[in-house]
C-alpha cells in the first residue's frame, strides 16, 4: 500500500530527540551513517542496532511507523539477501538445481540487509522527530558556509525540505487517484510489463496536473507572504546548541570510538 510509505512525516512530541537542535541531529546521522559502511564488524552493527532501537523508544513514536517505513523496500532487502545467499563462495549447507547457498553468504546478505534497515530507520529518526520548518533552518545553516562559493544556501534548503514535506501528500493522492480508477474498473495487477505500464498513464497524468497545481498555490501563497528570498529574514524561534545536542554528541563519539576499537580488535 502506498500509504504505508511514511517518508517525510513528522510527529510531534516532547522527547529528548524533538528537543534537541536539527543542526545536531543531521551531523549526528551523517556520523552514524558513515559509521554503518566504515565499522562494518558484528560488533559494530551489534552497537548500532541497539543504538536504533534505544532512539526509535525514546523517540516516543509508535514502534508500527519504522515498520511502515522499511514495509515498502521489503522486497530489495529479500532480493538482496538471496543474491548473497547463492552467489557467496564458501562452504555450501544447501543446494536448489544450480544455486549453492553458502553460509558465508548468509552472514553477508543478513549484514547487509541490516545495514540497509539502519540507514532507513536512522532516517526515519531524523524526519519523524524534526518539523519541516526546523529542517530547512537546520540545512540552510549548515549550508551557510558554501555562500562564499556562491551555493544558494537557503533557496537549496528550502527546495530539499518542500519536495521532502511534499512526498507523504503526493502518495495519498497517488494512492486516491489509484482507488478512484479502480473503482472505474481499472486493474494495476494483472498483464505482462508493457500492459501494466500502460495502465499507469491514467494515474501519472492526473498526479502531474495536481502536482503543477500544487506548486502554483504554494507559490502564490509564498508570494501574498512577502517571500523574497532568505536575505534578511528573521526567525520566530532562534535555533541554539544546548545540553542535550553536547550530551548526544559526546556518547556518539564514545559509541564510535568503541566501534573503531572493536573493528582493530576484529570483534
Amino acid at each position: 500500500m502506498l500509504t504505508d510509505i511514511t517518508i517525510g512525516q513528522f510527529f510531534p512530541g516532547t522527547s529528548v530527540l524533538h528537543r534537541m537542535d536539527p543542526r545536531t541531529k543531521l551531523l549526528l546521522l551523517i556520523a552514524l551513517m558513515a559509521a554503518i559502511f566504515i565499522f562494518d564488524t558484528p560488533g559494530g552493527y551489534a552497537v548500532l542496532t541497539g543504538l536504533a532501537a534505544l532512539l526509535a523508544v525514546s523517540s516516543r513514536v509508535p514502534l508500527s511507523m519504522y515498520l511502515r517505513s522499511l514495509r515498502p523496500l521489503w522486497w530489495i532487502l529479500a532480493f538482496t539477501f538471496l543474491i548473497h545467499l547463492c552467489s557467496t563462495p564458501g562452504e555450501v549447507f544447501f543446494r536448489v538445481w544450480i544455486f549453492d547457498m553458502t553460509k558465508e553468504g548468509l552472514v553477508r546478505g543478513f549484514f547487509l540487509c541490516l545495514r540497509l534497515a539502519l540507514l532507513i530507520v536512522f532516517s526515519s529518526l531524523l524526519t519523524f522527530t524534526t518539523s519541516p520548518l526546523s529542517l530547512t533552518d537546520g540545512m540552510e545553516r549548515l549550508l551557510r558556509p558554501l555562500k562564499l562559493v556562491g551555493v544558494p544556501a537557503h533557496e537549496l534548503a528550502m527546495m530539499m525540505t518542500i519536495a521532502l514535506r511534499f512526498v507523504p501528500t503526493l502518495i495519498e493522492e497517488t494512492d486516491t487517484i489509484m482507488k478512484a480508477q479502480q473503482s472505474r474498473g481499472a486493474d494495476f495487477s494483472t498483464g505482462n510489463a508493457l500492459k501494466r505500464v500502460r495502465h499507469l498513464v491514467p494515474i501519472l497524468v492526473p498526479l502531474f496536473i495536481s502536482s503543477f497545481r500544487r506548486a502554483d498555490e504554494l507559490a502564490t501563497a509564498m508570494e501574498a507572504r512577502c517571500y523574497r528570498g532568505g536575505e534578511g529574514r528573521t526567525r520566530m524561534k532562534e535555533l541554539h546548541v544546548g545540553g542535550i545536542d553536547y550530551a548526544a554528541a559526546g556518547v556518539t563519539a564514545l559509541l564510535l570510538a568503541a566501534m573503531g576499537a572493536m573493528k582493530a580488535a576484529g570483534v
